[in-house]
């Protein structure tokens, strides 16, 4: 899906930054539209940029792909000043895996490169599915959610989970080597990853317990507890936690969905939801198949929630109606919703996330709740479920499959 919006953007803008995770598909998905590509992660190719990234960028056919920024920053003043001569589009695609830095008032892409996020994909795009409409659009536009032909069950569900949205697993390997690439993702990403981006300055003993860290996060994605309850499972300090989540969340595998606020509705919790940005790395993190995962009901809500996200997080960049996600839950806890979607002009979606193949209306409780306070502003409420059929559980309010999302 994001390429609708990368050739939109191009048509008309001098240069794009696309950030994600690691092995996404960020350099895969701008080199097919690049003329010139620079590896900045292999010395041979950086050293012109480390020593004239003026003269070497001016050497380049255009649009020029500079891949992994972070690795020679000096490149970012390169393009703002290629820029600011010339506003010519279709000219940069700079990629890269680390956030650190580009959310700064004084960082030099400001005005010059225009942002866009790539997380890993979707079933939707798995599929060759993806067109410019989105799930979030057409309940926007009161579209009820489209029957899928031939959903899973709740077994296939979590190997779809398990599988993730990582090109090489989800798209080229089979389940044995898949297995095998993301627990060498996870290895990459503490033992290297982590070290660069920290400056080298991370030792072993650092390493063991950013591992522990990352394994209790993982097994507290798609939740609402303390991050006391996470670095105290790792037996790590407050401090040490801190800084290890800033790592993650700069690395783009770790994210926080924030509370929903309204004017309407007080005695709303104001913490945050935890998730990894992949569901394949809580099977990777703590070393579980599909039958460990069947095995333990508080995990296999918590991967269907952070793969269902997933899933929705890929629409964000594309979807005319700028949805926002969010969580809610109250004080005393008598209400939550999995995630309320925020679209433009202030109308709303909530959603909830079943691991049950046929809903009732209970399950829907909450959705209700949520339409009677916010009256007109309600678009619609889904609860996406195991089960086969799409059908009405309340006014505004429908079940459907989870495979709705790329029916």
């Amino acid at each position: 899906m994001l390429d609708f919006a990368l050739d939109e953007l191009l048509t008309d803008l001098p240069a794009l930054l696309i950030v994600g995770p690691r092995a996404s598909g960020k350099t895969t998905t701008a080199a097919r539209r690049a003329a010139s590509t620079v590896r900045l992660d292999v010395p041979a190719q950086a050293a012109a940029f480390q020593s004239d990234p003026d003269a070497a960028l001016r050497n380049l056919t255009e649009p020029v792909l500079l891949d992994e920024w972070q690795v020679v920053p000096e490149v970012l003043g390169a393009v703002k000043r290629a820029v600011d001569a010339d506003f010519r589009p279709g000219r940069f695609l700079v990629t890269g895996s680390v956030r650190a830095g580009i959310e700064q008032e004084m960082w030099p892409g400001t005005g010059r490169l225009v942002r866009i996020e790539m997380y890993p994909m979707s079933v939707r795009e798995q599929l060759g599915r993806a067109s410019a409409a989105t799930f979030f659009d057409a309940l926007a536009d009161g579209a009820p959610p489209p029957q899928p032909t031939d959903p899973p069950d709740l077994r296939g569900y979590v190997d779809l989970a398990l599988r993730g949205g990582f090109p090489a697993p989800s798209l080229r390997l089979r389940p044995p080597a898949a297995r095998q690439w993301l627990n060498g993702y996870v290895e990459e990403l503490l033992l290297r990853d982590v070290a660069q981006l920290s400056g080298g300055a991370t030792r072993p003993l650092d390493t063991q317990r950013l591992r522990r860290y990352f394994e209790a996060y993982a097994l507290n994605s798609a939740g609402v507890a303390e991050h006391k309850t996470i670095y105290d499972a790792a037996g790590i300090s407050k401090v040490t936690a801190i800084a290890y989540e800033a790592l993650l969340t700069d690395l783009f595998v770790a994210e926080r969905m924030p509370s929903w606020t309204s004017n309407r509705l007080k005695r709303l919790v104001q913490q945050p939801k935890r998730y990894l940005v992949d569901s394949s790395l809580i099977g990777a993190a703590v070393s579980v198949d599909t039958a460990g995962v069947m095995r333990d009901g508080d995990l296999l809500g918590r991967l269907l929630d952070t793969f269902v996200v997933g899933q929705l997080r890929a629409e964000l960049g594309v979807s005319r109606s700028r949805p926002r996600l969010h969580h809610l839950r109250t004080r005393e806890g008598r209400q939550e919703v999995d995630v309320v979607a925020e679209l433009a002009g202030q109308r709303v979606v909530g959603i909830e996330i079943k691991a049950s193949a046929a809903p009732k209306s209970s399950d829907a409780r909450h959705l209700a709740w949520l339409r009677d306070e916010l009256g007109d502003r309600f678009a619609a409420g889904v609860v996406l479920h195991t089960g086969p059929r799409v059908f009405q559980l309340d006014a505004g309010i429908v079940a459907a499959p989870i495979a709705s999302l790329w029916a």
